[in-house]
């Protein structure tokens, strides 16, 4: 079992800035992917970046050099968010897998909320 805890979100202007974190913790195995998924009303659940315990980064298309996906040595990803637009509004979600591991683990979900 992994565990994963989400923080950051909030409300914030366009074009300003912010940073989630999510810290996964319990059984983590060598080979794995963390990343962030965002959920708008009334849309479908959505790739927004991905990490591999590598390196290796996959970004949506609408976020690239805009959003970083990064990961320090305590299992904790972080996605930090610039130029943020109104589109950008959503609950976003931390999602865990790994190699060997049938599982697909997500977090509580953190709202964003871009509006002036």
């Amino acid at each position: 079992q992994v565990q994963l805890v989400e923080s950051g979100g909030g409300l914030v202007q366009p074009g300003g800035s912010l940073r989630l974190s999510c810290a996964a913790s319990g059984r983590i195995l060598s080979i794995n992917f963390m990343g962030w998924y965002r959920q708008a009303p009334g849309k479908e659940r959505e790739l927004v970046a991905l990490l591999s315990s590598s390196g290796s980064t996959n970004y949506a298309d609408s976020v690239k050099g805009r959003f970083t996906i990064s990961r320090d040595n305590e299992n904790t990803v972080y996605l930090q968010m610039n130029s943020l637009k109104p589109e950008d509004t959503a609950v976003y979600y931390c999602n865990f897998r790994q190699l060997r591991d049938p599982a697909d683990y997500w977090g509580q979900g953190t709202q964003v909320t871009v509006s002036s």
